[in-house]
């Protein structure tokens, strides 16, 4: 398979709103990242994802856009970004954006015509039904963001009928199936790419397809909103048939045209599925994000992690490339959702950067990673803002819950533990902004903040940086093949790479404990030089260990 620039890639995720705020207003903008910049360079990284920066009314974070070629006010203007496009571009940082092509917010202008009238030219821009003929919704489905008393469908009384938001109310999905609206996301497309951007993240990518006749959810209806008469089906929207048709239409419409990255948010899919996706000769996209590391949470044990990650890395044996990350910002933060964010801290945030940028795949690093942040731990639900959390807490206590229960059940997953701002310092809001922040900062932040990080022997922020240069001078971890050993050992996860010119190992226990191994016999017979440790106190001798340390991670080559 040729090499495309992206498989040589690190991905920096940016959530612009909690990066960095330089006018005081307590929201982070493009003028922040700019300043930062020459830190990202420092890392290592060579591509920045952006969440959405469009123009938005922010209900859910900017993912509802009200206008798909402008930035949103409180970011920064357009020619902001071109500036930052330019000087990420003159230090060879690539730059991909966040599109949503699921949904619109419902101020934008195509939905504001829509809602007109029946007979609107923007009308079939997005799914309208009308009503049973008890004047109830079309069908059963509840909406992902459990508002009201979740349905998926929204009552319009200017034309009487009801439209479709599988998310917010205040985000209409919009039709595929209609050509003027394709043809409009096209041209939008086309103009980013046209501007210099380098690719797209695409949200939700997998759920553009609704299905024929948009019939009921056969799934039986499960509190909170069951007791509603609505389902919450993740399903029913997702993988569809025709979906692959569509992709490669955009694809030969848009992508192609390009050297641009693609990848995709694929819910509710499984490594069975996924080649259809993304091997090479499909022409759909380059690569997606799935969640079955880190999102389940049943799926915790050091044998499933290795399990999952077999499953996706044999995909790349068909023409298919895959991603590593274990955290983004759906999600908890990575070192307390798989890691010991208190006593090892520190060894396991490092640990955990190991398995990502060792592992076949492109790497994509959320920012906060690189110097350790933890989850948050807020008192009340007036502190949390994201939209999972806050209808799921309401529903619930609606239908019944303790209202401190149904919070302590949420907070662990809450979107928001890795929405708080950037710890820059210790200064009052963490350095963030001079303001007062959008969302609280990390209480934390006293002691985990970027310039504390920087000051530390133990650097995490230096460990990055010799992780992301050895992907660059190794080429083992980029073209090697990949071989666990010790396959069912419950704390121990420990990997071959290979290829013609270099031979590493990676071993790392996963694991508070301090763990006897027995080297595997393969192994023996080879002088090993250690390239990378996070526990420097330890032997460099691969041949004299006996015990490995809590969130002890090692890369050893073969010394020729």
């Amino acid at each position: 398979m040729e090499k495309r620039w992206w498989q040589e890639a690190v991905v920096y995720q940016i959530y612009c709103k909690s990066f960095c705020d330089t006018n005081g207003d307590g929201i982070g903008d493009l003028g922040g990242v700019i300043s930062k910049l020459p830190m990202l360079k420092e890392l290592g990284i060579n591509c920045i994802w952006f969440n959405p920066i469009y123009k938005s009314p922010q209900v859910d974070n900017g993912y509802d856009i009200s206008d798909y070629q402008d930035i949103e006010p409180s970011f920064g203007t357009m020619e902001q970004f071109k500036e930052l496009l330019d000087k990420a571009h003159a230090m060879g940082i690539r730059v991909v954006m966040d599109l949503v092509l699921n949904h619109t917010s419902d101020q934008h202008k195509w939905f504001q015509e829509s809602r007109k009238s029946k007979d609107n030219p923007y009308r079939d821009y997005y799914v309208w039904r009308a009503p049973k003929e008890n004047g109830k919704e079309p069908n059963n489905w509840g909406n992902y963001f459990y508002e009201g008393r979740g349905s998926a469908w929204q009552f319009d009384e200017t034309t009487g009928e009801y439209y479709l938001h599988n998310y917010s109310v205040k985000m209409p999905d919009v039709n595929w199936e209609y050509e003027p609206l394709r043809q409009e996301m096209y041209k939008m497309m086309t103009w980013w790419l046209d501007l210099g951007v380098d690719g797209f993240r695409l949200d939700a990518i997998n759920r553009l397809k609704k299905p024929a006749g948009l019939p009921d959810s056969k799934m039986p209806p499960a509190p909170p909103v069951g007791i509603y008469g609505y389902v919450v089906d993740r399903a029913i929207c997702t993988n569809v048939p025709g979906i692959h048709e569509l992709l490669r239409t955009i694809n030969k419409e848009v992508w192609s045209k390009y050297d641009c990255m693609t990848v995709g948010e694929c819910g509710n899919l499984s490594s069975d599925g996924a080649l259809d996706y993304i091997s090479q000769g499909n022409n759909e996209i380059d690569m997606l994000f799935h969640f079955e590391i880190g999102k389940n949470p049943n799926i915790i044990t050091v044998n499933e992690y290795k399990q999952t990650q077999q499953r996706w890395i044999d995909l790349m044996q068909h023409n298919a490339w895959i991603t590593q990350f274990l955290t983004n910002h759906d999600s908890a933060r990575q070192v307390s959702r798989f890691g010991n964010d208190q006593q090892y801290r520190v060894p396991s945030a490092k640990l955990l950067a190991t398995l990502i940028h060792t592992m076949p795949g492109t790497p994509f690093v959320y920012q906060g990673e690189e110097i350790g942040m933890t989850n948050v731990h807020f008192d009340t639900i007036d502190d949390y803002d994201e939209r999972y959390t806050v209808g799921k807490y309401y529903t619930a206590v609606e239908a019944g819950e303790d209202p401190e229960v149904a919070l302590s059940r949420l907070r662990p997953t809450s979107r928001d533990n890795a929405r708080t701002p950037y710890q820059w310092d210790d200064s009052e809001n963490a350095g963030f902004t001079t303001g007062k922040p959008w969302i609280k900062v990390n209480p934390r932040y006293t002691e985990i903040n970027y310039a504390a990080d920087r000051a530390s022997k133990d650097s995490i922020f230096e460990f990055y940086k010799k992780l992301i240069a050895m992907r660059k001078t190794n080429p083992a971890i980029i073209d090697g093949d990949f071989k666990f050993l010790l396959m069912d050992h419950p704390q121990m996860v420990m990997y071959l790479r290979k290829c013609a010119r270099q031979t590493l190992l990676v071993v790392c226990n996963f694991s508070d404990e301090t763990v006897p191994v027995q080297i595997p016999a393969e192994l023996e017979g080879f002088t090993w030089e250690r390239l990378l440790t996070n526990r420097e106190e330890t032997a460099p001798s691969l041949e004299r260990r006996d015990n490995w340390l809590p969130w002890e991670a090692e890369v050893y080559q073969v010394k020729l």
